[in-house]
């Protein structure tokens, strides 16, 4: 009988301390998640910095931004608004899988486990401005100029339209990097040798902040895991602290 109590003990403490697995969600699920996340100082967006009380109270002032479109066009009501934007795009997640040639994102949205995943996942999910989550498209970053002409206002974030790339303000190019090496890690996205080249720089130049380890920590609480390009820098620099 003690035998069998203290096996049964054992197996009961294994149980409690035992590792969660990760509770990913689709898109729609991880987008009901983001409060949990964004609130407080992490309530800025990523591509102009600006803050926000919600969905659709940005203060402009914050980062002074101005749109682009005149207020008749659609991307000038998203200006107003914050959008989930995905750092590693729908299209560079999908489109390589059966369901995107078959239909695009549509028809992997909940018909592909491994989409559902990719599309879902809070690490790679960061707030932005309609208009400009709208003007990104599924445009790959770059950086080819140190004296952006803005195009919102004073937000040094700056799109070519023509060439369909986006070279984003100082302050994010840290973030896309290391996430962007999260989604390659976490689900096979790959990275050209150009954007590896590009993003090991930025990684290097803007090193993560006590702002990102925070955001790294709340994913965690939600979604069960770590951004390893994150937190062990975070460890190491002392930045993941409690709240």
């Amino acid at each position: 009988m003690k035998r069998l109590v203290f096996t049964l003990l054992i197996l009961l403490a294994c149980t409690l301390f035992a590792e969660e697995e990760p509770r990913h969600y689709d898109y729609n699920g991880a987008s009901r998640q983001m409060h949990r996340i964004y609130y407080g100082d992490l309530q800025e967006t990523l591509y102009c910095g600006c803050s926000y009380k919600n969905k659709k109270s940005i203060d402009f002032n914050s980062c002074d931004y101005a749109p682009r479109e005149n207020p008749k066009r659609k991307s000038f009501r998203r200006a107003h608004r914050i959008e989930w934007e995905h750092i590693v795009t729908a299209h560079n997640m999908g489109h390589f899988l059966p369901c995107w040639k078959e239909g695009g994102r549509k028809n992997c949205s909940n018909n592909n486990e491994q989409f559902d995943l990719m599309e879902g996942d809070l690490h790679n999910l960061y707030p932005a401005i309609g208009e400009v989550n709208g003007d990104r498209s599924n445009f790959m970053f770059s950086q080819w100029t140190n004296e952006p002409e803005p195009m919102y206002g004073k937000c040094s974030t700056i799109v070519d339209f023509e060439l369909k790339k986006v070279q984003p303000r100082k302050e994010a190019r840290g973030i896309i990097a290391r996430v962007s090496f999260y989604m390659e890690k976490t689900y096979g996205v790959s990275l050209s040798n150009q954007d590896r080249k590009l993003f090991e720089a930025w990684d290097r130049m803007h090193p993560v902040s006590s702002k990102e380890c925070l955001r790294d920590k709340r994913i965690y609480n939600v979604q069960g895991d770590h951004n390893p390009f994150v937190y062990d820098k975070c460890v190491e620099q002392k930045l993941y602290l409690d709240e």
